[in-house]
């Protein structure tokens, strides 16, 4: 069993990085292929969604297999995704990319909301996408779409390893999104990326205000010179960061 065990500490550091910032911790790591592709939040949020994975699976659907009746079984593997993803994790579907009928719909996901879940993201699409970009759980997509999952995806399998927008996702990675999209960070890295990625946030946060002010980026970003180094720790004494 996968120990949703993401400190307080990381997490509430997390809520606060962009992703572009924890694309770049972790490309210095070596990790290039990160960022869930063709994957948009449907609505923008005040703050990141940030959580473990839970993993549901689909399969292309099978016509005899993927009747209708098949939601009889309360142990169906989409069903028992929503009822079993643990409070503060993230729902991902693997969707295989394929938007011409939903992962799921407004029903699903307010259950999901309903249950303290932190977000669900599907690198297919949602129905009833309007009333899902109105609740407060995050939710990211490819694109609306209405079909009945059943039409096209056949949920095969839950918490194990799956590929969301051409990423690979393992039970218990972090997933980080904001308003551009979403970031999965494995496990074992989570608390330095949080604790490194604050400290790069800080020093963004004064750059930009440089730039602002009419700086060069040259010495600056990245701070290749010894100026902008001294004057970021003025800065962060100013402004307690």
């Amino acid at each position: 069993m996968t120990n949703y065990d993401l400190s307080a500490e990381a997490r509430k550091k997390l809520i606060g990085v962009a992703t572009p910032t924890i694309a770049t911790a972790l490309f210095k790591r070596g990790l290039r292929n990160q960022f869930i592709q063709d994957v948009r939040p449907l609505s923008a949020k005040q703050t990141n969604m940030v959580g473990q994975a839970f993993t549901l699976r689909y399969i292309p659907a099978r016509e005899d297999l993927n009747t209708i009746e098949v939601f009889k079984d309360p142990n169906h593997p989409q069903r028992a995704a929503v009822e079993q993803c643990p409070e503060g994790a993230v729902l991902v579907m693997d969707s295989r990319k394929d938007a011409r009928a939903a992962s799921a719909g407004s029903i699903l996901i307010s259950r999901l909301q309903v249950r303290g879940v932190a977000g669900v993201v599907t690198d297919g699409g949602f129905r009833d996408s309007p009333e899902i970009a109105n609740l407060t759980i995050h939710a990211y997509h490819n694109r609306p779409s209405a079909p009945t999952n059943l039409t096209h995806h056949q949920a095969c399998d839950i918490n194990v390893p799956i590929g969301c927008g051409d990423v690979a996702v393992f039970p218990g990675d972090v997933l980080v999104g904001d308003n551009e999209g979403v970031i999965v960070i494995p496990r074992h890295l989570a608390d330095e990326i949080a604790a490194e990625t604050v400290e790069m946030t800080a020093y963004e946060d004064f750059v930009t205000e440089q730039i602002m002010n009419g700086a060069t980026i040259i010495g600056l970003y990245p701070a290749t010179s010894e100026k902008p180094k001294a004057d970021f720790v003025a800065w962060r004494q100013k402004h307690g960061r």
